[in-house]
């Protein structure tokens, strides 16, 4: 067996953004996703977070219900996953496929486009608990 890498992650989320239900796959038709092995220092920083194994995906766009014709966005709304953090969790959970668990973060991704938060997100999926 192949050792998994930031191709197998992004062909995974490929996968994942395109088997979206038809309502939300029309909204998310010009999102990009893109694969690096660690977040930058300055996000992490904006984020407030240490430890940077445990960022493992990021929304970066204006969401939804905030888009204006009048003050289009000057950068494509963009899924950023990243592969180290990605594969340290699988490794660690041994209960879910590497495919699996791209699929959900991406999932997760998406929701900030659609404007949830973290909160909101948690109050439906159990996934992280």
């Amino acid at each position: 067996m192949n050792t998994p890498d930031t191709d197998d992650i992004l062909r995974y989320a490929q996968a994942a953004l395109s088997g979206l239900p038809a309502p939300f796959a029309g909204h998310c038709k010009d999102i990009l996703l893109r694969v690096t092995e660690w977040p930058a220092p300055d996000i992490l920083d904006d984020l407030d977070i240490t430890d940077r194994r445990s960022l493992t995906g990021l929304y970066h766009g204006i969401p939804l219900p905030l888009k204006s014709t009048e003050a289009p966005s000057p950068y494509p709304d963009t899924v950023w996953l990243f592969s180290e953090p990605i594969l340290a969790e699988w490794r660690e959970r041994k209960s879910t496929t590497l495919e699996e668990l791209v699929h959900h973060i991406v999932v997760h991704e998406i929701a900030h486009h659609f404007g949830w938060s973290d909160a909101d997100i948690a109050r439906i999926d159990r996934w992280w608990e």
